[in-house]
C-alpha cells in the first residue's frame, strides 16, 4: 500500500470500543501509523467516526467545534454519578412526567446555554483529567461553558420512561449531561440510556463503514474508500491561486489580495481552502492584516511539493 495514502474514512463505531480501539484497527487495515479521528466518541455511544489517515491527519485540531447530530435515550427517573445507565445509581423516581411535560421544558434547552461538563470527561482541571478524579471519588467545581443546540426534538419510545431525542448541537456538547439536565427539569431526573452520532463534519452515517466491511476488502478497495481531505473543509471559499503565487505560498509567504486577480474580498479571519491551478487543494489559509494590506497566508499544508 502507498506510503502516500492519506484521505478521510467515515466509519460507524460499534457499541463498546474506544475511538482509540478503532484507530488502532484502522492503524492494521491501512498499514499506517499516522492516523487521527475527530470527535471522540465514548465506548457505550455509536455512530459516525470521522477517521483521518496520513497527512489528512493534520486538519484534526481545525475541526472541533463542528456541528453534530445525535440520536439518544433518555431515561427519566434514574440519575447515575456518569449521566448515563453504565454508572451508579444515585436516584430513583416513579414519578414519570407525560410526553406533554417533556415538550414543555425542551424549549429552555435550544439555543445558546450554558453546559457544565460532567465530571466523567476527558476534561483537565489544575492538570488532572475530570474522570480520573471521578474514579477516585473526587468531585471538584467545574465551570459552565457556551453550547449551542440548533435542533432537538423528543419521540416517545416502548418505554413510558424512555424517550428518543434527536439533536443537532454544537462541538464540545455533552448529550449525557443534556439528558441528565432535562431530567433535572422536570423534577424525576433523568440519564442517557443510548447514543448515536449520526452526522459530524458534514458527513453523515449512510456514508459511514464498519470494521468489519473493511477487513473483508481487499488493500486496493479500501484504499478507494477514502475521501479526499478537501472535503472536511468542503463550506469554506475556495481560492486558486497562479503559480507564481502558488510557489510563494508554499514558501510560507502571505498572498496579498489586491495582487490576486479574484476580486472577492475576504475579511481578516476568514479561512480559505487554498488550490493551485494545476495541482487542486494544496492548504488550509487564514485571511489576515499585514504590513502591505489584507493578505492570505497558509496555516496548515497537507500537500508540499
Amino acid at each position: 500500500m502507498s506510503a502516500e495514502l492519506s484521505g478521510v474514512l467515515i466509519i460507524k463505531k460499534a457499541d463498546g470500543m474506544t475511538s482509540h480501539d478503532v484507530v488502532n484497527r484502522i492503524r492494521r487495515l491501512y498499514q499506517t501509523k499516522r492516523v487521527g479521528h475527530t470527535g471522540t466518541l465514548d465506548p457505550m455511544a455509536t455512530g459516525v467516526l470521522v477517521v483521518l489517515i496520513g497527512r489528512a491527519a493534520k486538519a484534526a485540531e481545525y475541526l472541533s467545534s463542528d456541528q453534530k447530530t445525535y440520536r439518544a435515550r433518555l431515561r427519566l427517573g434514574l440519575t447515575t454519578d456518569s449521566e448515563d445507565i453504565t454508572g451508579n445509581v444515585l436516584t430513583t423516581s416513579n414519578a414519570i412526567p407525560s410526553q406533554e411535560a417533556l415538550a414543555d421544558v425542551l424549549p429552555q434547552f435550544r439555543g445558546r446555554i450554558l453546559q457544565i461538563p460532567p465530571m466523567y470527561s476527558a476534561l483537565k482541571v489544575n492538570g488532572h483529567k475530570l474522570v480520573d478524579l471521578a474514579r477516585k471519588g473526587i468531585t471538584v467545581e467545574r465551570q459552565a461553558r457556551p453550547i449551542e443546540i440548533f435542533a432537538l426534538t423528543a419521540e416517545a419510545t416502548e418505554r413510558a420512561d424512555e424517550y428518543s431525542l434527536t439533536v443537532t448541537c454544537s462541538g464540545g456538547t455533552y448529550i449525557r449531561t443534556l439528558c441528565a439536565d432535562i431530567g433535572s427539569a422536570l423534577g424525576c431526573g433523568g440519564c442517557m440510556a443510548a447514543l448515536e452520532r449520526t452526522e459530524t463534519s458534514g458527513f453523515s452515517i449512510e456514508r459511514a463503514h464498519t470494521l468489519e466491511e473493511l477487513e473483508a476488502l481487499s488493500d486496493d478497495e479500501r484504499a478507494h474508500l477514502l475521501i479526499d481531505t478537501e472535503a472536511l473543509f468542503a463550506d469554506l471559499p475556495s481560492l486558486i491561486l497562479p503559480p507564481f503565487f502558488e510557489r510563494l505560498c508554499r514558501g510560507g509567504c502571505e498572498i496579498y489580495l489586491k495582487k490576486l486577480k479574484s476580486s472577492t474580498a475576504y475579511p481578516v479571519g476568514t479561512r480559505l481552502r487554498l488550490a493551485g491551478e494545476e495541482c487542486g487543494f494544496f492548504a488550509l489559509g487564514e485571511v489576515g492584516e499585514y504590513e502591505e494590506g489584507i493578505a492570505v497566508k497558509a496555516i496548515k499544508t497537507f500537500f508540499p511539493q
